[in-house]
């Protein structure tokens, strides 16, 4: 199933409506499209008119401020209603029609970066320290104990990302696959829940999470973490089972049980059933804005194109946001931070330097939030 296209009388979920809205299944989604967010003409000229103005050949990303891309209010709201509905609201949100035509991916990657930094702190992703990535496969391998999907073709496990929220900006599409999936953490807890109370219990309890070897030098390689950890208002979700399975492998980690095995078997289940999960395609100009609390994602695998202008070629945003939710203590060990307003998440990495820690700390100051000791 595709996106469907936003019905006319559709509305935005507010907070208002609290964190039930998170709790959707895919004839929710079908039914009140108002998590689809089209862009008019008005706003594309508007848009480029940023792009234009705060555009210097040859700078580095970590270098530009807010303030070089002077975007209206009126796009930069439309923009914020959307991170602030899959924050507090369904968890999911899908902004459509971003100026694409005519822009190289650079370009276009630099339109991605330059919204973030109207949204928020981005946080580092990888060994590499990077905080913008391309989606688009390199040849690297999902399953192995340094694999990342983003760089890779294959279909992806179900998992969060390291932001309060993820956006991915898509330049080109695959032709055959490629399809984005994304199902509620919150609904299949509450179907876990129902169904196995027990193995809902089991998974409430601290795992190993790996690192995937991209850890600075002193830094434990795993860390423990639950997969569901309840709030005030509702649960979190943390899963990601590459990073799992790969923390169980670890000699001085815990040893994976029989019920732990049988309770993450029943999740994988029910975060594909059909009335679960909802299937959309991503289409060149689209920006997917994912909670990464209360919405998973996954990807299936695709075959791309032979020219290399034309491989499919997505941006992915971890954000940390200035009106993120509060966080239950047991996240800590990843994101660091849990109270909001606070810079939180991502994976610093090997290559964190100065430039890097003067960006953090001049984003989080124009966006008045604070940045934690220790935090990178």
């Amino acid at each position: 199933m595709s996106a469907i296209a936003p019905a006319p009388t559709s509305h935005a979920m507010s907070a208002a409506d609290g964190r039930d809205a998170s709790a959707w299944t895919v004839a929710d989604l079908e039914r009140d499209t108002g998590w689809i967010r089209p862009l008019d003409d008005a706003d594309r000229a508007d848009l480029m008119a940023g792009l234009r103005a705060g555009s210097v050949p040859g700078k580095p990303l970590l270098e530009y401020r807010r303030e070089d891309f002077p975007f209206g209010a009126r796009v930069i709201g439309r923009l914020r209603d959307a991170v602030d509905d899959a924050q507090h609201g369904r968890g999911v949100a899908l902004v459509k029609g971003l100026p694409r035509e005519g822009l190289t991916p650079a370009q276009f990657e630099l339109l991605t970066w330059a919204i973030g930094l109207h949204l928020g702190v981005a946080r580092p992703q990888d060994r590499m320290s990077n905080y913008i990535n391309p989606v688009k496969d390199v040849g690297a391998v999902y399953r192995s104990p340094t694999g990342r999907g983003y760089s890779s073709k294959s279909e992806l496990d179900f998992h969060v990302d390291g932001g309060d929220v993820v956006l991915l900006s898509c330049y080109n599409q695959a032709p055959v696959g490629g399809d984005s999936l994304c199902s509620s953490g919150v609904t299949a807890w509450r179907t876990l829940v129902a169904e196995r109370p027990d193995l809902a219990r089991v998974l409430e309890q601290p795992v190993p999470h790996s690192r995937q070897g991209e850890q600075p030098e002193g830094i434990d390689p795993w860390f423990l973490m639950p997969i569901f950890a309840r709030t005030a208002a509702d649960v979190c979700c943390t899963w990601n089972r590459n990073r799992i399975t790969n923390g169980f492998r670890f000699d001085d980690a815990p040893a994976c049980s029989e019920l732990q095995l049988e309770a993450m078997a029943l999740l994988d289940e029910i975060l594909r059933r059909p009335q679960v999960m909802f299937r959309m395609r991503l289409e060149p100009g689209d920006v997917q804005i994912l909670s990464d609390f209360t919405t998973l994602h996954s990807r299936t695998a695709f075959e791309d194109h032979a020219d290399e202008a034309s491989k499919r070629t997505l941006y992915r945003l971890w954000l940390s946001t200035p009106n993120g939710i509060p966080l239950p203590a047991g996240l800590a060990p990843f994101w660091g931070a849990t109270e909001p307003g606070v810079v939180r998440g991502g994976t610093p990495g090997q290559h964190h330097d100065d430039a890097r820690r003067a960006f953090v700390a001049r984003q989080a100051e124009t966006l008045g939030m604070r940045v934690a000791p220790g935090t990178n």
